[in-house]
């Protein structure tokens, strides 16, 4: 049996089917991390997109489920130049492809991911159907014209608030859940922080009224523009002066709320090798990201200072909102202390907690 991989603008590529294959249509993206497929799978950032990993052959170690980002899987589908049906790492639970068959997640194999690649980064992300049968190819093109992924963090948020690290004795931390990570919430906690984590239709109130002494903002997946109700909370927080620390879409959103615009990207940073420098230290950091969509720098307003950099084609890494305890960072920080990682920005945040903020 074969299978296809066709993209908007009529290239077919054919590989073999795996996982639970079935006809899907979704946003193709590549990256290109050689590890790291576990969290990338899982990380609510990745909802709704077929990713196509550039590293030639993928599953090697297998599937390990304290490596997951989120209890599901998100991605919309898995393509690949070759899954590997043998695991060789003394952590390995189950191959990948047995975990993809679990969750119900389409894969194919064996297609010429450098050709994709090369295709996606010429002419920008493009729409894709994965497919056995391309012998009505007016009808895919009518699935992929029709498709649209509306709003994904409503499926990727929490629906109710829960607590996390209630036995620490540091900082109470409000999570606005727009898809975060597990690792975000983990390095909170390693911290001593305790942590509240809220649906993305959080009230500004009921955050607020709880006492906390700072509010993460995490990623997610999505077009922040289609997000003004999200935009117009982050205003009301920011305007409380309780510190702020951003990360992925919530940077998007808190630029937003500024008064900055946000852009697609032609093809995003996906992948664990972006350096990003940090402007005033002249400092740079290898990186690890997932988004496609990047703060306009030409529409930033006086009121917000770029603070760092990515060195490959200069887009906004950072920002500092001016007389505010806000600061908001594009890629993922690093959680493990050292002076060659972004780590500091946890510290960071820890004081701005100890320095506090003036709740209105």
């Amino acid at each position: 049996m074969k299978a296809y991989l066709v993209l908007e603008n009529g290239s077919i590529y054919e590989g073999t089917p795996k996982g639970a294959f079935r006809e899907t249509v979704c946003e193709i993206v590549f990256n290109n991390s050689m590890t790291g497929y576990s969290e990338l799978i899982t990380d609510p950032s990745s909802a709704g997109q077929g990713i196509v990993m550039t590293y030639p052959m993928i599953g090697n170690y297998g599937v390990n489920r304290e490596d997951f980002e989120s209890p599901n899987i998100h991605c919309a589908a898995l393509i690949v130049n070759e899954l590997s049906d043998k695991t060789s790492n003394f952590r390995c639970e189950q191959p990948l492809e047995d975990i993809l068959l679990e969750f119900n997640i389409p894969c194919v194999s064996n297609i010429d991911t450098r050709a994709v690649v090369k295709k996606i980064r010429e002419n920008g992300t493009a729409l894709g159907v994965i497919t056995d049968d391309i012998s009505d190819l007016s009808r895919l093109n009518d699935l992929m014209k029709n498709y649209k992924q509306n709003k994904p963090v409503e499926s990727v948020s929490t629906k109710e608030p829960f607590e996390a690290g209630t036995e620490n004795t540091g900082f109470s931390v409000a999570v606005l859940d727009l898809g975060t990570k597990k690792y975000l919430l983990d390095a909170l906690l390693d911290r001593g922080c305790r942590l509240t984590v809220y649906p993305h239709s959080a009230s500004v109130a009921d955050i607020i009224s709880a006492g906390h002494d700072g509010v993460m903002i995490s990623g997610g997946p999505g077009n922040p523009n289609e997000y003004p109700e999200i935009v117009g909370r982050i205003k009301e927080l920011v305007d409380k002066n309780i510190p702020v620390f951003a990360t992925g879409l919530g940077h998007q959103l808190v630029a937003l709320s500024a008064g900055a615009k946000v852009q697609k990207m032609k093809h995003g940073h996906r992948g664990g090798n972006y350096p990003v420098k940090y402007i005033d230290d002249d400092q740079t950091y290898i990186t690890a990201q997932n988004h496609g969509y990047e703060v306009a720098a030409e529409s930033l307003p006086e009121n917000i200072k770029v603070e760092s950099v990515n060195v490959n084609d200069n887009t906004v890494e950072g920002l500092a909102l001016v007389g505010k305890p806000v600061f908001t960072a594009q890629f993922y920080p690093d959680t493990t202390g050292s002076t060659h990682n972004t780590s500091f920005l946890f510290k960071r945040f820890i004081a701005m907690m100890e320095e506090g903020g003036c709740h209105d």
